[in-house]
């Protein structure tokens, strides 16, 4: 042990939780601030699943789930999400396009 110092067992001897003024557990009250609500979900939880898409069975962890999930949660106000929106109408509607010609042509 170093010179100096306490054993630990003295410090942790007195120590007990606050439990408030008159001995009661207290819960902490929300801050009254109008931008903060109990109710609403976490700034980190993923976006709810589209309605009809629940109801068909599929959520975020199946594949189709997980492109419906995905596309659900892209903000049209943003350049961004319009431009992946967008690269992925182009890429779907290019394999529609490639697989309607190799019928077309061996059909």
């Amino acid at each position: 042990m170093l010179r100096g110092t306490t054993h630990r067992s003295h410090l942790i001897a007195g120590w007990a939780p606050y439990a408030g003024p008159m001995g009661d557990e207290r819960r902490l009250e929300s801050s009254g601030d109008p931008g903060h609500s109990e109710d609403a979900p976490a700034p980190w939880a993923p976006a709810p699943m589209p309605d009809d898409a629940a109801r068909m069975g599929l959520d975020r962890n199946v594949p189709d789930g997980a492109w419906i999930h995905f596309v659900a949660s892209l903000d049209g106000s943003r350049l961004s999400h319009k431009l992946v929106a967008w690269a992925l109408l182009l890429l779907f509607a290019w394999g529609l396009l490639h697989q309607l010609g190799d019928v077309l042509r061996f059909g």
